[in-house]
């Protein structure tokens, strides 16, 4: 889970300064984390504790209020209401990682992240996008190839994963649409030689930085087992000592330590 939040904080820095390189400081003086961190570990809280995802995320969104949440999000945090909005937003695919992570059979996993989606984002793509990203993490997670990965979201969810990050950077915008950023950053971890080179292609693309480097991030952390030390130590330094906390409880419970 590590993997999505370094992403997050890398990311953060550039989500409306895209620098279209991956030749930029990892961590900027004014690295923060984002509401990405927060809803993961919020995810990751809800499966340790089998609370539901609903009470969790309101409950996160209130203890940490100025993590940048979208609009939509916020309204539905902050009201009574528990009705999801309908949304598209790459909201549920930002913090649906601990999904892939916590469960080793793979219709579970797309289950479970249907359901984590869908207490908010309950819209078809809404809900594909975080399904998307689950079924990546664990399947590079069961040591499945680059190449086996790719065939299946393709199969599975029609993402077209058969473009370039060179083709697609140029003319990339901010787009924080499932559909507009789930499949970008599934191309940046394949196309990655490492987990910083994922992180750092999936910034380079523009746009929403901080959410592909997390999606990014948390594949790259499955397939290639570990977040090299001084990323992994930055971004713990990061953090207040009660996400931490879930961080270290939930790695004891998927067995990632």
């Amino acid at each position: 889970m590590i993997g999505a939040i370094a992403g997050d904080i890398i990311g953060s820095v550039y989500e409306h300064f895209s620098i279209k390189t991956t030749e930029f400081e990892l961590f900027h003086q004014a690295s923060r984390f984002t509401d990405d961190t927060v809803l993961t570990v919020a995810v990751a809280d809800a499966i340790v504790s089998g609370k539901e995802y609903t009470h969790v995320l309101k409950d996160y969104a209130r203890r940490f209020p100025n993590a940048g949440y979208g609009g939509n999000f916020m309204q539905w945090a902050f009201s009574k209401s528990e009705e999801p909005y309908y949304s598209f937003g790459n909201g549920s695919a930002m913090r649906v990682g601990p999904v892939g992570f916590a469960f080793s059979d793979l219709q579970v996993v797309l289950k479970e992240a249907k359901l984590s989606a869908s207490v908010t984002h309950n819209h078809p793509e809404g809900i594909k996008g975080a399904q998307a990203v689950a079924a990546a993490v664990h399947l590079a997670r069961q040591k499945y190839s680059k190449r086996q990965i790719k065939l299946y979201i393709k199969e599975h969810f029609g993402y077209n994963l058969d473009r370039t990050l060179e083709q697609i950077r140029p003319n990339y915008q901010f787009d924080v649409s499932c559909q507009g950023s789930v499949p970008e950053a599934i191309i940046a971890f394949l196309e990655a030689d490492d987990y910083e080179d994922a992180v750092r292609k999936a910034v380079s693309l523009g746009g929403d930085s901080d959410t592909l480097a997390c999606m990014a991030g948390a594949i790259a952390q499955a397939y290639y087992g570990e977040v090299p030390y001084k990323i992994e130590e930055k971004a713990r330094s990061m953090l207040p000592s009660d996400l931490l906390e879930v961080v270290d409880e939930f790695n004891r419970f998927a067995g990632l330590e």
